[in-house]
C-alpha cells in the first residue's frame, strides 16, 4: 500500500491499517517503514473479528485487506497482500454500481 499511495489518492481512496498493537508500537512501525497512512489500534480484536481477519486459531490478526465503499459496504475482502490495482478496481466497480451478484 505504501508504494501505491499516488494511485490510492488519485482514486480518492484512503488506506488505513488495523492491528492489535498499542499506539506507541504503531508510531514506531510507521516511522521505521515510512508508512504514509494511519495504523489504528484494535484492542480486543473487535474490528478483526467483524471483518473476518482473525487467524484460524483466534490468536491474532491475519493480514486481510478490506475495501469499503463510500456507502459503507464492503466492496473487497481478501487475505494476504493483493495488488493495489485489484483493490482499487473492486472498490471502483462498487462505486459505479458495476458489480455482479
Amino acid at each position: 500500500m505504501r508504494d501505491a499511495m499516488e494511485e490510492f489518492r488519485a482514486a480518492e481512496t484512503v488506506p488505513v491499517g488495523v492491528n492489535e498493537a498499542d499506539a506507541a508500537s504503531h508510531l514506531a512501525f510507521i516511522e521505521a517503514f515510512g508508512f504514509p497512512f494511519d495504523l489504528l489500534v484494535d484492542e480486543g480484536l473487535g474490528v478483526a473479528r467483524a471483518y473476518g481477519a482473525l487467524k484460524p486459531d483466534g490468536s491474532g490478526i491475519q493480514r486481510t485487506v478490506v475495501g469499503i465503499g463510500r456507502d459503507g459496504r464492503v466492496a473487497f475482502r481478501q487475505q494476504g497482500a493483493p495488488p493495489p490495482a485489484e483493490i482499487l478496481a473492486a472498490v471502483g466497480a462498487a462505486e459505479s454500481g458495476d458489480v455482479e451478484g
